[in-house]
């Protein structure tokens, strides 16, 4: 991939849009992908881009919506090395995660290791884990390494990034019971 700041997540997302289409096709969820609210400063009378805008406002994750009536949040990062900087999820994404999983919702980081051409479910205990630690002095980031690799996601039939089954060892792991 281009070492271009443009492109890049364009991989991870394509993979996740796909997956989330196939999802909603098979009626196991309903996921959108989140635009991030823009206001456009100069458009090429010509071909009609935007080529100059700024954001409006601080976006919240990636994606939202729910999985057989489970509420869902998540972002997608990717990383180029085998460590990843806290600083790649701000303050608001994390609390808007937080606050999510306070109302019964589940929030996750969907992770693509181009190092290790791989993809990690980090559930948001871990993500709070690692939070929590930067906030108490230690490390700023943390490694592959670290992670639970029994969260690595796999390819599934149309959907390259098919982290259902791993929404369900998640769910599994908090005894999850849904409010009635």
């Amino acid at each position: 991939m281009a070492n271009n700041h443009g492109l890049r997540g364009s991989t991870l997302e394509a993979m996740v849009n796909m997956s989330i289409e196939r999802y909603r096709e098979d009626k196991l969820a309903v996921i959108q992908k989140i635009p991030t609210p823009i206001t456009p400063m100069t458009i090429d009378k010509n071909t009609r881009h935007i080529t100059l805008a700024y954001f409006e406002a601080k976006s919240t994750v990636d994606y939202i919506g729910s999985v057989q009536g489970i509420p869902v949040c998540f972002d997608a990062k990717e990383c180029k090395s085998d460590t990843f900087p806290l600083q790649n999820i701000h303050e608001h994404q994390y609390r808007f995660m937080e606050d999510f999983e306070g109302q019964d919702g589940i929030a996750f980081l969907l992770l693509f290791f181009f190092f290790f051409f791989e993809m990690i479910y980090l559930t948001f205990r871990e993500l709070k884990h690692f939070w929590e630690r930067a906030k108490s002095g230690g490390r700023k980031s943390f490694l592959y390494a670290e992670l639970d690799k029994d969260y690595v996601v796999s390819e599934g039939p149309g959907a390259p990034a098919h982290f259902l089954p791993l929404l369900q060892k998640d769910l599994d792991e908090r005894n999850f019971l849904p409010s009635p």
